[in-house]
């Protein structure tokens, strides 16, 4: 098999995965549950999600759709941020589906894995990844920053609700 395409569909399971238990921990939870944060350095659910929707806009949406760079990445983490429970369940969910979308596209497209999608764009200035950036590396990054931030979504559901089931 072809390593781009393995590579590829080693990683729809992981998000899907993750989309999953997101989820599944946001359902069980109130609407006080979606602003609560367990200091005022750290994030609640909702700048959680806010920001898992900016990676994909400013990594997926520009490349994928070519949409242009609307992305407030301050307001992401802005103390106080206020999404309803609703709000919250279908950003993350929306961010997913554009993720597993363009892997999808990508299984196809095997090839654009090397290609360096922001090489022509203006200098990268809020994320690890920069102009010279392979998809494969963008992927590699959204996998560990995806998976960072929904296990601190699963952490704060399990401070507010004590146990989530999963079935």
């Amino acid at each position: 098999m072809d390593i781009a395409i393995e590579v590829i569909e080693s990683m729809m399971p992981k998000f899907r995965s993750e989309m999953r238990g997101t989820l599944k921990a946001i359902e069980q939870l109130s609407e006080e549950d979606m602003t609560w944060s367990p200091n005022v350095e750290s994030n609640s659910i909702a700048n959680l999600v806010a920001h898992i929707r900016g990676c994909v806009h400013s990594r997926i949406e520009q490349i994928f759709y070519g949409t242009p760079d609307t992305r407030d990445r301050e307001k992401e983490f802005e103390r106080g941020l206020q999404m309803s429970k609703e709000e919250v369940y279908q950003t993350a969910k929306e961010a997913f589906e554009i993720i597993l979308q363009y892997l999808e596209h990508l299984k196809l497209n095997p090839h654009l894995l090397m290609s360096q999608p922001f090489l022509n764009l203006p200098p990268l200035t809020y994320s690890q990844v920069n102009n010279q950036t392979t998809i494969l590396n963008l992927m590699i990054a959204m996998v560990r920053e995806i998976h960072y931030h929904t296990g601190q979504i699963v952490y704060i559901a399990k401070l507010r609700k004590g146990r989530i089931v999963w079935q």
